[in-house]
């Protein structure tokens, strides 16, 4: 994990260093400025990581999840959602099973 932990805190790093840059030279500038842009991006990359592990293809699976998370970072900087708030989420929820949590939330 240290080695995944390691490369997102540069993806973080590298995904803020574009905030303000020119959108016509930075796509994540361009993410970043355009959240909708950033959440139609995350949704065909959550499409395309589905569909290469319903086929099975590993290798697939590898590249679209990394554009998967690439854009997810985008649209969490687009949107001023911080990686501190999605882990109080998710530590408020540790413990519990994911049929539980569901049925907390009414879903």
């Amino acid at each position: 994990m240290t080695r995944f932990a390691d490369v997102l805190a540069r993806l973080v790093a590298t995904i803020e260093t574009r905030r303000g840059a020119d959108p016509a030279t930075s796509w994540s500038a361009r993410l970043i400025a355009d959240p909708q842009l950033a959440a139609k991006k995350l949704g065909e990359e959550a499409l395309e990581t589905a569909l290469a592990a319903a086929q099975g293809d590993r290798s697939a699976i590898a590249a679209e999840s990394a554009d998967l998370v690439y854009h997810w970072l985008a649209l969490l900087a687009a949107t001023g959602v911080s990686l501190d708030e999605v882990a109080a989420v998710l530590e408020s929820r540790e413990g519990s099973s994911g049929i539980q949590e569901k049925a907390r939330r009414g879903r």
